[in-house]
C-alpha cells in the first residue's frame, strides 16, 4: 500500500496577500492556560509564556524558587521576579535564567523575603504582553522580541523605586554603566552545557540611576556602589528616583556581548515606547495565528484552540542569531563552537513527533526545512542526532525519533536535506548505544537485532522500546525508499515489523517478554511501568503506527479490534502502580478524566481514538476525537488533562480541530476526525489556501454523512499533504447520525504497511 504515499515537492512562497484578513486573534489567547500545575497533578505545567513565535529566548513571571521547575503555579499568590525563560517541562528545569524583581521602600535582595502579593484579577496573559499589578502597587510590563524584551516598571508616586538582577542558580557576571544606564553580563545555569557555554546579556535603561551596586544570591550580601561582580549567583540592584516609571530593554546572545548589544539593537532600537513593542509582537503573533483561521464555533472553542495554536507555536526555538551581515549564525549546543547556519534545540522528540512537527510540515514549511539540515548539523558536531535537547543532547525518554521528522519532511516534499546523510545517521543510531540517556542510541541494540524485540527485565520500559525502534525502523525503510536507498531500505525491511514479537495472542495485548523467549509473569494489563513507559498495556497496544492492519490481523480481525478499542473507554478507570511504588500524576489524570483507560494526558494514546477509521468505523473516530477535545481541553488555567510537552498536546488539539491528525509520521497522510469548526482557512506559505467547510457542524453534529474535494465525491478517510498544500476545499456534511457505510472500501483506508484485505 505504500503505492498511495507520493511526496509532494512544492515551492516555498511567501505570499503577505495570504494573510491579507488580519485579525486580533491575540485576543483569544490565554497564556495562562494550563498553568494550574502541581508535582501531583498537572494541567499543562506551562508557565505565562511572553515570547514570538519560535523565539530564542521567552519572558515568564516566577513564582517558585530558583532552581524549581514549577516556575509559576496559578494556586501561588506571590511573584519573586521575572525570568529569562526556557523551559520545556517543569519535569527537565531551566537554563540561560537571569530574572528582575522591581520593589519599594527598601532593597531587598533575597528572593524569599523580596516576593510581592498579587490577584490575577490584576493580571494579563497575552503573547504580546504580560503586565501584573502588586498588592504594593507596583505595575510590570513585558513585551518580546525573538532574543529580548521590552520591560516597565511602574513605582508609586513618593515611594522609592529599586530593580534587583538575580543571577540565578549558576555562574554569573555583571557590569554596571551608570553613565550609560546600562548593565551587561552572562549567566551560566543549567544542565549539561559544553564547555564555553555562556548567556550574554545587556539591559539599557530609559532613568538615571540614583545608587546602584551588586549582590550574591547564596547569602544575599551587597556590595554598595560595586560596579561589577562574578562568581556563584552575582547579581546587580538599582535605585531610581522614587516614584519613577522606568522602561528597560534587554536582549541577550549565546555567541558575544557584542552580538547581545547587536541584538538588542535591531529588534528592539526604534522602538521608542513598549508599546511600539508590544504592537509589533501582536502583528507578529496575529500573522502567526492567521495561518489557520476559524469561523463558526463558539467563541470558548476558539479561545481553546487560538491558546493551544500559541503553545504549538513556542517549540523548537530558535538558537540561532543573524550577524551584523544578517546571515545566521549560532553556537553550538553539541561542540562549543560557532558556526553558520540555523539551529533550533529545546524540544522531546518522544511527545513532538506525534504531532507538533506535522502541524509544523503544514503550516511552517520553511522553518522546518531548516530544521532538518539543523537535525544533521547536531550528527554531525556531536556524533549522534538529538533526541532531546535542551539546549544540548539529554537522551531522554526512548526511541530515535530524529529518523520520523527527516522522514515525514522527506514524504511532504520538503527536501532540503541530504537523505544519505540522514539515513548513515539513523543507522549509527540504530546500532549503537550513546553516553547520555536511554534514547541517546539505542537502549538493548543488540538483543533488539538479536531476538527481534528488546527482553524485559534485562531492559526497563523494554516493550515499549521495541515498539518505537520498529515504527522508526519504518521511517528509515521509507525514506531509504523514497530515496532511491536499496541498500538501507533492506536493512530496515524486517525489523519495522518486530512490534509483532511483543504481541501475546493469550492475552491479546503487547507484553513483556524475557531473553528465552518467557512471558513476564503476573500480567495485569493495567499495570503501569515495567516492560512500558508512562503507562500501561492498554496505552501501549497502539503503538503500531506504522502497520494498524498488521496490528489488526494479530488482533483477530476488525470485530476485535474495535472492540478493543471500544474497551479502552468502557473499561474502570483502574490504576496498579506497578514499578512506580505509587501514584504518579500521568495516573491521577487518567482517573480524573473519567474515561475509562484512555490517557490523553500522556503521548502514548493521544492517536488511539483515530485508529477506529482503520477498522471500518470512522464515525466512531468522529465521535470519540470530538468528546476528546470537549471534555480534556479548555483555555483556562485547568486547560489541559496532562503535561503540555513542548507543544505536543496543543498541536493534537489543533490538527483534531481541524479534524485532521497525522497518525503515522513519515507518510504523507492524514487522517480524517471532526472538526470543531464550520469553516477553516489554512493560509499556506505558498501562498495558497485549503478550507475546509462543514456548515452544518455544531455539537450535535459530529458525524461525517458526506464530503466533496473540490466538488468533487470524496470518500477517503485520509488526506494527503498535496490535497492541502495544492489549496482547495474540503467540504463536509456533518450530521447527528452516524453514517455506517461511509469510507469503507479498503481504498478509503489510511495508510498500513500490510494490506487491508488481508
Amino acid at each position: 500500500m505504500l503505492t498511495k504515499l507520493k511526496p509532494v515537492i512544492f515551492i516555498m512562497l511567501y505570499s503577505s496577500a495570504a494573510f491579507a484578513q488580519q485579525k486580533d486573534l491575540v485576543s483569544y489567547v490565554n497564556t495562562l492556560q494550563g498553568t494550574n500545575s502541581r508535582h501531583e497533578l498537572t494541567r499543562g505545567n506551562t508557565y505565562p509564556t511572553t515570547a514570538l513565535p519560535f523565539g530564542m529566548h521567552t519572558w515568564s513571571p516566577q513564582t517558585g524558587k530558583n532552581g524549581d521547575g514549577w516556575k509559576y503555579q496559578y494556586h501561588k499568590d506571590r511573584i519573586r521576579g521575572f525570568q529569562q525563560a526556557h523551559q520545556c517541562s517543569s519535569w527537565t528545569r531551566d537554563y540561560a535564567v537571569f530574572s528582575f524583581m522591581p520593589m519599594t521602600d527598601q532593597l531587598t535582595v533575597n528572593e524569599n523575603e523580596r516576593e510581592a502579593q498579587f490577584s490575577h484579577a490584576d493580571e494579563t496573559a497575552k503573547p504580546n504582553y504580560y503586565k501584573v499589578r502588586f498588592a504594593n502597587q507596583i505595575t510590570t510590563e513585558i513585551s518580546p522580541s525573538e532574543r529580548g524584551a521590552h520591560l516597565r516598571f511602574s513605582y508609586p508616586k513618593g515611594k522609592k523605586s529599586f530593580l534587583v538582577l538575580d543571577g540565578y542558580t549558576g555562574l554569573s557576571g555583571v557590569q554596571i554603566y551608570p553613565a550609560e544606564h546600562k548593565i551587561s553580563g552572562y549567566v551560566h545555569n543549567g544542565e549539561g552545557f559544553k564547555k564555553g557555554f555562556r548567556n550574554f546579556f545587556v539591559a539599557v535603561f530609559d532613568q538615571p540611576f540614583k545608587s546602584f551596586g551588586t549582590w550574591e544570591n547564596r547569602k544575599n550580601t551587597v556590595q554598595e556602589k560595586a560596579l561589577a561582580a562574578e562568581g556563584e549567583g552575582k547579581g546587580a540592584y538599582i535605585e531610581f528616583e522614587a516614584g519613577v516609571r522606568v522602561q528597560v530593554k534587554v536582549a541577550s546572545s549565546y555567541i558575544s556581548d557584542e552580538q547581545a548589544a547587536l541584538n538588542l539593537s535591531t529588534e528592539l532600537g526604534k522602538d521608542q515606547t513598549l508599546e511600539d513593542t508590544k504592537a509589533k509582537a501582536a502583528a507578529v503573533w496575529n500573522r502567526s495565528l492567521g495561518k489557520i483561521l476559524v469561523e463558526g464555533g463558539s467563541e470558548e472553542d476558539k479561545a481553546t484552540f487560538y491558546s493551544c495554536f500559541f503553545r504549538a507555536s513556542l517549540f523548537s526555538r530558535k538558537f540561532y542569531e543573524l550577524g551584523k551581515d544578517g546571515k545566521p549564525y549560532y553556537f553550538s549546543p553539541y561542540d562549543a563552537k560557532i558556526h553558520d547556519g540555523y539551529m533550533f534545540t529545546d524540544t522531546g522528540f518522544w511527545d513532538t513527533f506525534r504531532a507538533q512537527f506535522p502541524l509544523n510540515t503544514l503550516l511552517q514549511p520553511e522553518m522546518h526545512g531548516r530544521y532538518m539540515n539543523a537535525l544533521l548539523d547536531a550528527y554531525q558536531q556531536c556524533g549522534w542526532l538529538p533526541s532531546w535537547s535542551f539546549p544540548s543532547e539529554a537522551g531522554s525518554m526512548i526511541g530515535n525519533h530524529a529518523i520520523s521528522l527527516l522522514a515525514d519532511a522527506w514524504a511532504k516534499g520538503i527536501h532540503t536535506f541530504d537523505p544519505e546523510l540522514a539515513l548513515k545517521a539513523y543507522l549509527h543510531e540504530a546500532k549503537n548505544k550513546g553516553p547520555w540517556g536511554p534514547a541517546n542510541g539505542r537502549d538493548g541494540w543488540k538483543e533488539y537485532d538479536a531476538l527481534g524485540y528488546v527482553p524485559y527485565p534485562q531492559f526497563r520500559e523494554a516493550t515499549a522500546k521495541t515498539l518505537e525502534y520498529a515504527y522508526d525502523d519504518f521511517c528509515g525503510y521509507h525514506l531509504a525508499q523514497m530515496t532511491g536507498k536499496p541498500g538501507y531500505a533492506e536493512i530496515f525491511k524486517k525489523p519495522m515489523y518486530n512490534y509483532k514479537n511483543v504481541y501475546d495472542p493469550s492475552t491479546r495485548f503487547m507484553r513483556g517478554k524475557d531473553a528465552a523467549g518467557n512471558w513476564a509473569p503476573g500480567f495485569d494489563p493495567v499495570e503501569w511501568g515495567g516492560p512500558f513507559t508512562e503507562g500501561n498495556a492498554w496505552h501501549w497496544q497502539w503503538s503500531v503506527f506504522q502497520d494498524i492492519h498488521g496490528l489488526i490481523g494479530l488482533m483477530g480481525g476488525n470485530a476485535n479490534f474495535t472492540a478493543k478499542l471500544d474497551s479502552v473507554f468502557s473499561e474502570p478507570s483502574r490504576v496498579n502502580v506497578g514499578s512506580y511504588r505509587g501514584m504518579i500524576h500521568e495516573m491521577t489524570e487518567m482517573v480524573m478524566a473519567n474515561m475509562g483507560q484512555y490517557a490523553h494526558g500522556n503521548q502514548p494514546i493521544q492517536h488511539m481514538a483515530y485508529l477506529y477509521t482503520y477498522a471500518g468505523q470512522p464515525w466512531k473516530t468522529q465521535f470519540h476525537t470530538r468528546e476528546i477535545m470537549s471534555r480534556l481541553y479548555n483555555a483556562t488555567e485547568n486547560g489541559y488533562p496532562g503535561d503540555e510537552d513542548q507543544g505536543q498536546t496543543s498541536s493534537w488539539y489543533v490538527l483534531s480541530a481541524m479534524g485532521i491528525y497525522s497518525v503515522t509520521p513519515g507518510t504523507d497522510q492524514y487522517v480524517l476526525g471532526s472538526p470543531v469548526f464550520k469553516k477553516i482557512t489554512l493560509n499556506l506559505e505558498n501562498g495558497k489556501k485549503f478550507i475546509i467547510e462543514a456548515p452544518s457542524n455544531s455539537r450535535e453534529n459530529v458525524y461525517i454523512k458526506a464530503a466533496t474535494l473540490n466538488g468533487k465525491a470524496f470518500t477517503h478517510n485520509y488526506i494527503t499533504h498535496g490535497d492541502i498544500v495544492n489549496g482547495g476545499t474540503l467540504k463536509l456534511e456533518m450530521t447527528a447520525q452516524p453514517a455506517l457505510k461511509r469510507g469503507l472500501a479498503e481504498n478509503d483506508k489510511p495508510f498500513s504497511l500490510s494490506d487491508p484485505a488481508q
